[in-house]
């Protein structure tokens, strides 16, 4: 018997339909809004001023392409490209880079991740979920530490909770 040739992808379309999962051709996706995503960045930046700290908040999506990036009058020129990967890296791995930064350390199983273009493993990103669904990210670079950066995240989405039902 002749079978034509399968590339990977065609296996997978063969073998999707007949294990019976029916699917709808469209997703629904949830993400915030440019103004929720503002206020997001303007509480987070809010709550880094208050502690005397001047830094960049990076807001992105859930694909990780950014919405709001407000960088704070003497922040280093290098915090928002460092709070834009940060917010990317914890979108991406679902997971804040508080966490990751200790998870990925050398020698561990993870460590390979720290090897990902664009992944920063530092303290400061924050995934943003809703109603049980990943939105978007924060990011912060500037305080004197990942964990405060972490601290100011995680200030700024606590002031949306109610206004997004945040799932955490």
């Amino acid at each position: 018997m002749n079978l034509p040739a399968i590339n990977r992808f065609g296996l997978l379309a063969v073998l999707i339909p007949s294990l019976g999962l029916a699917q709808e051709p469209l997703v629904p996706v949830s993400s915030l809004s440019p103004q929720a995503a503002l206020e997001l960045a303007q509480a987070s930046l809010a709550s880094c001023r208050s502690s005397g700290y001047q830094v960049a908040v990076a807001v992105v999506d859930r694909m990780g392409v950014i919405q709001v990036m407000l960088r704070d009058r003497y922040a280093g020129p290098h915090t928002p490209d460092t709070a834009e990967r940060k917010a990317w890296t914890a979108v991406s791995f679902r997971e804040d880079t508080l966490t990751l930064s200790r998870n990925t350390q050398p020698g561990s199983e993870q460590s390979g991740a720290r090897m990902i273009a664009n992944a920063l493993m530092i303290g400061g990103g924050v995934p943003i979920e809703a109603a049980g669904a990943l939105v978007g990210g924060v990011g912060i670079s500037g305080a004197p530490s990942g964990s405060e950066d972490d601290r100011c995240a995680r200030a700024g989405i606590k002031t949306m909770v109610e206004k997004l039902e945040l799932g955490s």
